[in-house]
This record gives structure tokens, sequence and C-alpha cells, in this order.
């Protein structure tokens, strides 16, 4: 889970509904004061809220980038699905294919930086296989090629057991006992906890699901021409960094390590990722 270090918008940015042909979605929208040049569009991952990137927005905005960050259906501040199958990996993609579209309009084709985290990057390849066509690249944070770490496997098995079961509020605190709140969380974690009692169980399980059966599609996303960006922390325990290095190897992307940070480069070291971002961006 990433913490964010506070769920307050800077200054340059709102909070908003992005409206689409797919439904509505939570979103901070952080517009540079002089005019953006391109727009880049974030996915959070398993478990997370457009808040994990809420350290990003002041420093991409300020390179120039309209920055949206936003929560994916059944996540945090956005609707949940009716059914359950509304949570497979095809029908998140084409939300954030919806939401590109709402974002730039039909006038501005390829007009979006595509950036997911960890599932969100899962979402985010699955989005541009489907169509390529409305962004700009791609980056993938702390996304590997296939599924998770057989470790990781095993707790998202475990958790999906017990949301099966339990209330979201009993899950918390058993969370809570055994990972007990950081010195960043605000409010003792009251943040982290109201954004987990918003979350849909149903899209938690589902996605667990999809992590630990991702199959490969490196070739597949190497075969397009779209610039492509691999970064992440200098540990990863989701996925070993050597997988990484290999998936950026194999589909010719530019790789970024961001040092002293772990699966969430995003939180631990926003700045520095924040320059590494705007390096690929400005590059494109």
């Amino acid at each position: 889970m990433s913490r964010p270090p506070t769920f307050t918008p800077p200054p340059c940015a709102h909070a908003r509904t992005l409206s689409t042909e797919r439904g509505d979605f939570a979103v901070l929208d952080a517009v540079p004061a002089g005019g953006a040049h391109a727009t880049a569009l974030l996915l959070p991952g398993y478990t997370g809220s457009k808040e994990d990137f809420i350290a990003l927005l002041e420093p991409l905005a300020r390179a120039g980038f309209r920055v949206v960050s936003v929560d994916g259906r059944g996540q945090y501040e956005s609707g949940w699905a009716d059914h359950p199958d509304a949570y497979a990996q095809g029908e998140l993609a084409r939300d954030v294919l919806a939401q590109a579209a709402a974002l730039t309009g039909a006038a501005e084709p390829g007009g979006v930086h595509l950036l997911g985290h960890s599932l969100g990057g899962h979402i985010a390849r699955a989005a541009v296989l489907a169509d390529s066509a409305p962004f700009r690249s791609l980056t993938l944070m702390s996304s590997g090629p296939a599924e998770i770490s057989p470790a990781q496997q095993k707790k998202a098995q475990l958790l999906a057991d017990v949301l099966s079961r339990w209330s979201m509020a009993e899950v918390w605190q058993a969370m809570r006992a055994m990972d007990p709140p950081e010195d960043a969380d605000i409010g003792d974690g009251e943040d982290l906890r109201r954004r987990w009692m918003r979350h849909d169980p149903a899209q938690l399980i589902a996605t667990g699901a999809q992590l630990s059966r991702e199959p490969d599609r490196v070739a597949e996303l190497a075969a397009l021409p779209l610039p492509v960006h691999v970064i992440s922390g200098g540990s990863d325990d989701v996925w070993p960094v050597p997988l990484l290095d290999d998936m950026a190897r194999r589909l010719g992307a530019r790789r970024t390590v961001i040092g002293e940070a772990e699966h969430s480069p995003n939180t631990a070291r926003p700045l520095e990722t924040a320059a590494a971002l705007v390096s690929f961006w400005e590059s494109v």
C-alpha cells in the first residue's frame, strides 16, 4: 500500500469529477499556471488511489504538464461497479481509454502521457494494446512483465479469502495490527483507513487475482511504435528489480532506477521521480 505524505492536494491541483462515456471518475487535476504543453494521466496501484501521486503534482505542473491522477472504478472516491465482471482487466482498460478521450477529445490524438503504478501499469498496458492512438508515451512504474512474485501472490490470495468473510473494517483492523501506522500517515492513518473503507472489496478480489495470473505481454507491447519508460525503486518485493531491468531491455525502453526507494518511488522520492518523468516526457 502506497502511503502518500498527505491527502491534501497542492494549490495547483483541485479535486473534481471526470465525466466519460463509461461513467464518472474522481480525479486530482493539476494545471500549470502558464498553460500545459501536454497532459499526463496517472493510474494508481492495488489498494491505492489518486492521492498516491499527490507529491508529484506540483513539480510536474511546474514543468508545464497538466497532470490528472484518477481513482479507477471501485477505488476510493470513484463509483463501484454493479457486477464483479466490470472489474475484468479489459473493462478497466476501456475505462482508461474513455478517460483519455475525455481529457483530450478527438481533436488531440496521441495527446496523453499514460503512467501506471503497479496494478495500474498492467491496466495501462492493456489500454495501450487495445488502442495506442490516444497516447504519446507509456510509463510503467514498479510494474512488471507478468504475475507478481510468489510471496505477493500468497498475500493477494489471503486478502481475497478474508474479504470474502470479513467486513472491510475487520480486515483493516487486522492489517493495522500487523503493519502499524507510519509517522507520515496523516492522523495516525485515518486518511488511509477512510480510503480503504471506500474501496469496493469486489474490485480488490478481482484485481488481486489479475496480478497473480497476468501473462507476459512484453512482446506485444514492444511491437507498438510507442515510447516506453520503465521506472522503479532500487529494490522491490513485488517484482524483482532484475526482472524490471530485463523487461526494459526487451521493450527497448528508457530505464530509471530511483535510489533509496522501493515499490513506491512516487511517495518515497517524489522529486527525483518527477524529474525522471519530466526528462522522459520532454524527450518524446
